[in-house]
This record gives structure tokens, C-alpha cells and sequence, in this order.
């Protein structure tokens, strides 16, 4: 990767939300997060890690629980991939300190989220992920999803962010493909897709890769989508794009996590179950997600 190139995408191109393994009453699986983490990395081609997002069930493990997940995944992955900590609560204090934590345990970067539930004003927002950006020495991930925050970060919000040197992209979920490009002509923040299914039109508009969750399964094509894409082959990115839409979109047909971890299962992978109060996956849940998977070419096997 060349420095330009490295500079452009801060994280890679493919970057995988990774759930959290648990054991089967419910704790944390240290041994089977580095399990998977490798398997991510080596075996998907993942250039980056999300640890402690939502797929990762952050709303139900503990801080020391955080802090432990990040230690283990950085010594599993090594230098083959960095290491990005999901941080973002609606309390600027905890984040801060939450940042802190992921710092001191080897984090490469940050993921933070918008404040959730209490939708600040715009204003609110700024001094929120600034104060973050302050507060640590690592590059941050904005993570912009409305449909759970209940508030966007605004088109001017997220170009007045863009001037502090710590801020350097963001993973956008916010499904407005226009305003992503008026960010994109006035910044030079990297953008990674949020929402897999879209992929290829956020490249299209100027994204630099994804931060997905059915690439859990589809790593290395989704890898080849985006590379296709860079240099020139749209007609490949396109066959590739519509080839991984059952997985794309399969994976959301309940809250993601609990479709991942049930696929993974299935291909003896740590996973474990979801804790409350998501719920397991129904057998008719994973018999649909076999069949998406078989659409796609990929076998989850019976």
C-alpha cells in the first residue's frame, strides 16, 4: 500500500464490525475472540477491525469487558490489521473515558457514535465528538446513522469536524447518497459505507470502503468489489454487487448480530449466543439465511 494510498484510506478498504463471542451462559470468550479476529483477518482479508460497535452487543458488556475484547484482538491480530474501538455512548464523559481506556489498551483508532436518545442539537454534536478528538492521540471514525441515533450529523456539522487533524472519516449509515457527496467535494474526510447493500454506490460518490457486517461471510468478495471498482472494472464491481445482495441485505432480516453470530455457528466459528435482550436465532431464521448465503454462492453447511 502506498503511502497516497494508505493516506486516502486511513483503515484499509475492508473493514469488518465484529461480534463479540461469548461462551454458552453468557460470558465473555476471550480465547474465541482472538478465534475470530484471525479468522477475519487472515481468512477474509479484513484490513480493519471494528471492536465494541453494535454488532459487537456494546449496550450489554461492561467497560472492563471493553477494555479485555480490545487487548485480546490486538495481540490476536498483530501488525496484519488494525484495531478500531467502538466508543461512542450518549455521555460525553464516558466516551471520554471509554476513548481513554481503548487508547491504553492498543487501539488504533476510534468509532464513535452519534449521542443516542437524547438527540442534541447540531451544536451539541460538534462539542461531543471534538471533545472526544481531544481527549486522545487516535484518529476517529464519526459513525453517522440517524435511524438508531434519532439524529444525523449534518452536511456543515461534519465539515466544521473535518478541520480537527484527529477527525478522518466517517462510517456513514445515513442512507443520503447527496448529502455524502457535498461532504465529500468540501472535505477530504474518508467515508466508508455503513450499510452494506449501498456499497457500490458510495463508491461510486467517493467512498474508500465499508465497515460491514455480513462480511463476516463475504469478506473476501466484498474485498474484490471495492478493488474492481478502484481500478476501472465497473462491470466486475457490479456482477460482484449483485452476486452478494441476499448476503448484503440477508444478514438484516433481524438485528444483525444474531443472524452473524447463528452463521458462524453453523461453520464452527466462535460465536456463542446473544445476550438480552436480543434473541437467538429461530430455525426458520437460519434456514433463510442458508438459503440467502446459497444465493450468493456461499455454504453454510447443514
Amino acid at each position: 500500500m502506498t503511502q497516497e494510498h494508505s493516506a486516502a484510506r486511513p483503515f484499509g478498504e475492508l473493514i469488518t464490525a465484529m461480534v463479540s463471542p461469548f461462551t454458552a451462559d453468557g460470558a465473555l470468550d476471550l480465547d474465541g475472540v482472538q478465534r475470530l479476529a484471525a479468522h477475519l483477518v487472515d481468512e477474509q482479508g479484513n484490513d480493519a477491525l471494528v471492536i465494541n460497535g453494535t454488532a459487537g452487543e456494546s449496550p450489554t458488556t461492561t467497560d472492563s469487558e471493553k477494555e479485555a475484547l480490545v487487548r485480546a484482538v490486538v495481540e490476536a491480530v498483530g501488525d496484519r490489521a488494525k484495531v478500531l474501538a467502538g466508543v461512542g455512548t450518549n455521555d460525553t464523559r464516558h466516551t471520554i473515558e471509554l476513548a481513554v481506556g481503548a487508547e491504553k489498551a492498543g487501539a488504533h483508532g476510534l468509532l464513535v457514535v452519534t449521542p443516542y436518545y437524547n438527540k442534541p442539537p447540531q451544536e451539541g454534536l460538534y462539542r461531543h465528538f471534538t471533545a472526544v478528538a481531544d481527549a486522545s492521540g487516535l484518529p476517529i471514525l464519526l459513525y453517522d446513522i440517524p435511524h438508531r441515533s434519532g439524529v444525523p450529523i449534518e452536511t456543515e456539522t461534519l465539515v466544521r469536524l473535518a478541520a480537527h487533524d484527529r477527525i478522518v472519516g466517517v462510517k456513514d449509515a445515513k442512507g443520503d447518497l447527496t448529502a455524502t457527496s457535498w461532504v465529500l467535494s468540501r472535505t477530504d474526510l474518508a467515508f466508508y459505507c455503513g450499510d452494506d447493500a449501498t456499497t457500490l454506490p458510495m463508491l461510486a460518490i467517493g467512498a474508500v470502503g465499508i465497515v460491514g457486517t455480513s462480511t463476516h461471510f463475504t469478506g473476501q468478495q466484498t474485498k474484490q468489489l471495492i478493488q474492481a471498482y478502484a481500478r476501472g472494472d465497473v462491470a466486475e464491481a457490479l456482477a460482484l454487487h449483485r452476486r452478494l445482495l441476499p448476503l448484503f441485505t440477508g444478514v438484516f432480516r433481524t438485528q444483525g448480530t444474531i443472524l452473524v453470530k447463528a452463521g458462524l455457528a453453523i461453520k464452527g466459528l466462535p460465536a456463542g449466543p446473544v445476550r438480552p435482550p436480543l434473541v437467538d436465532a429461530t430455525a426458520d431464521q437460519v434456514a433463510q439465511l442458508r438459503a440467502d448465503a446459497a444465493a450468493c454462492g456461499l455454504e453454510l453447511p447443514a
